[in-house]
């Protein structure tokens, strides 16, 4: 269930966003933490996001939303950037990350398999690139649902 502040402070987050060429990924407010826990994702139109970015947008959004008296008790804010976990979408994203621990679903199960793991080499119009131990398997964009990192520490 999506919490009924969520539109107010999108529009107070997406005009901050775009002023520092940013756009909002995710925007999630979790009431069940003590104190409650604004999490913004946020990602650099043209490049990176740095630390830096992201404490500037915490500094912005924190004065508006107070000022606004938006949020009515204590919060956490937390700016961060999509990493470890995120669904890759963009071509700047497969590029990036060329080489990392992915794993694929599909809708279909394709040469026997719904579920994927490899290091990404890559994508094209028609397939997602991954090495499986060795084994380059070319899976067809149309029966692919996601394309996620995965976290080796864990």
């Amino acid at each position: 269930m999506i919490h009924p502040l969520i539109a107010t402070i999108t529009e107070i987050a997406q005009p901050i966003a775009q002023q520092l060429q940013l756009e909002i990924v995710n925007l999630v407010f979790q009431t069940n933490k003590n104190p409650p826990l604004l999490r913004v994702d946020i990602r650099h139109i043209s490049g990176d996001t740095s630390l830096e970015i992201c404490e500037k947008m915490s500094r912005l959004l924190e004065e508006t939303l107070d000022a606004k008296d938006v949020i009515p008790s204590a919060y956490m804010l937390e700016i961060s950037s999509p990493g470890i976990g995120e669904n890759l979408t963009t071509d700047r994203e497969f590029i990036s990350f060329k080489g990392f621990p992915v794993m694929v679903e599909t809708n279909t199960e394709y040469k026997k398999h719904t579920l994927w793991q490899g290091n990404l080499q890559g994508r094209d119009e028609k397939a997602i690139h991954i090495n499986c131990k060795g084994k380059m398997v070319a899976i067809p964009r149309e029966i692919v649902t996601k394309v996620q990192l995965e976290n080796k520490s864990e």
